[in-house]
């Protein structure tokens, strides 16, 4: 199985993924054929070599003529459509600029199809998502990871004057995802690069067990205190039928004392810092008082960090950790096109006698409440087309 993971060294941005993906092994001339499809000729696609704190590395730029100063959605979703880019890629980057106008729109308060994209409506930014889409297609990347996502801070000029780092839709489109500080006076994530890495990447975590094959740098525009680029490591990772073995902590405490309306607030917030798993289970405890036992799976280095939570939100006294080995199905992610839209499909033994498809929810949710219809409906729908896709 193909796996690639980004290394947000200096952060992410449109052009910095798209470079990174060039770096490791995309002929710039076959993305810029592909591109054609966008039937734009508007733009230059152009990529060089350049060196960043010794680091050599690829440096894109697209060179754009004359082109509307923005779009609205619909003005970028029509550009998208008409093209002949792959359905696949096309429903991928609608999906990704519904989620940008949708930030956007809850930032001013306005209706979606209301929204000025400003820069990110830019014909620069329509190549940096649907060249990176086809950069990921052309590698036959199947599963993808990254490291947590760097912060910095300070002002930077937009369309509405001055605007605070993170930028706002950079925030929106962070939400959920999980993020570090830095003391970088710097925009190290753009709306762009966060847009991506929320709808391509499958898991925030150190790089998994993999055999590298391929490295990429794509450099970025400014000189930062850190080296300015983001790193892509592509490897091999477990063959079909093999199992993951991966070495996880498991923390325990037994509480009968806790306000249980705290137990959601606990629970996201282990989640919001990357716990794997948190379950709460319903015990006996001693004076035959009745209690709950929470248990949290993480990964080591995140260890610490869980129970500094169980401890400040929790009336808990102490924490019981365990070092275990969990055993995991390989998994992909593949994407089928239903009456009712587009749906990732989540697949784990791929190729084995474990085989296992589910649609993925959010995706399942959102075309029940479009076409006013079961949620279930959908469901079966899903399965159906991917069955019958696979077959």
């Amino acid at each position: 199985m193909k796996v690639l993971y980004f290394d947000l060294i200096g952060g992410a941005s449109g052009d910095m993924i798209l470079a990174a993906l060039i770096d490791a092994g995309v002929p710039s001339e076959k993305l810029a054929e592909m591109l054609a499809g966008l039937k734009l000729d508007e733009f230059e696609l152009k990529s060089s070599s350049i060196s960043k704190n010794g680091f050599q590395a690829t440096k894109v730029d697209i060179l754009v003529g004359e082109q509307p100063p923005e779009r609205h959605l619909k003005e970028i979703l029509e550009v998208i459509r008409n093209s002949s880019l792959p359905v696949p890629i096309q429903n991928r980057a609608i999906r990704i600029f519904q989620n940008i106008a949708s930030v956007e729109a809850g930032i001013h308060n306005k209706p979606i199809d209301q929204i000025h994209l400003h820069e990110l409506g830019g014909t620069d930014t329509i190549v940096d998502i649907t060249g990176a889409l086809l950069a990921l297609d052309f590698l036959e990347v199947t599963e993808i990871y990254a490291s947590p996502i760097p912060l910095g801070s300070g002002f930077i000029e937009g369309a509405h004057g001055q605007i605070p780092l993170p930028a706002p839709a950079t925030m929106g489109l962070l939400k959920g995802l999980p993020v570090r500080r830095t003391e970088i006076k710097a925009e190290l994530i753009t709306p762009t690069g966060a847009a991506l890495l929320a709808e391509l990447v499958n898991e925030f975590s150190p790089p998994p067990e993999m055999k590298v094959e391929v490295i990429g740098y794509g450099a970025g525009t400014r000189d930062l205190p850190v080296p300015n680029l983001l790193r892509v490591m592509i490897g091999e990772s477990a063959e079909a039928g093999e199992q993951i073995r991966e070495r996880l902590i498991l923390l325990e405490s037994n509480l009968d004392d806790l306000n249980p309306e705290i137990y959601p607030y606990l629970m996201e917030s282990l989640f919001n810092a990357g716990a794997l798993d948190v379950c709460l289970v319903p015990i006996q405890m001693k004076k035959n008082r009745p209690g709950t036992q929470i248990q949290i799976l993480t990964e080591t280095q995140k260890a610490e960090e869980m129970r500094a939570i169980l401890f400040k939100e929790t009336s808990t006294l102490g924490i019981r950790q365990t070092q275990l080995d969990r055993y995991s199905l390989p998994r992909v992610t593949k994407e089928v096109l239903t009456s009712y839209g587009s749906i990732r499909i989540k697949v784990a033994g791929e190729g084995t006698d474990f085989q296992k498809a589910s649609p993925e929810y959010e995706d399942c949710q959102k075309c029940a409440r479009e076409n006013d219809i079961p949620l279930q409906q959908v469901y079966q729908e899903a399965i159906k087309v991917y069955y019958e896709q696979e077959n």
